[in-house]
């Protein structure tokens, strides 16, 4: 599942770069939370927390919905 979850990270990547941010997987918890970083701009942004939420997270769970929750982590 990680792999999945890291090919799907690596698809919305480019996204995130236009903006002069990135994203990092940290870890797919047991109980199916994908922990992230952000980079870049996104990791000061004011909106980061949207991104994750109405971005990432929309985007993973509608590809693997077993997926949980998206969380940012420093």
């Amino acid at each position: 599942m990680e792999a999945k979850v890291v090919e799907a990270l690596n698809g919305i990547r480019p996204m995130l770069q236009q903006d002069g941010g990135d994203v990092e997987f940290v870890e797919l918890t047991a109980d199916n939370v994908v922990r992230v970083r952000l980079q870049g701009h996104c990791a000061g942004c004011p909106y980061s927390q949207m991104t994750v939420k109405n971005g990432i997270e929309k985007i993973l769970r509608e590809q693997y919905p077993e997926i949980s929750a998206v969380e940012s982590v420093n």
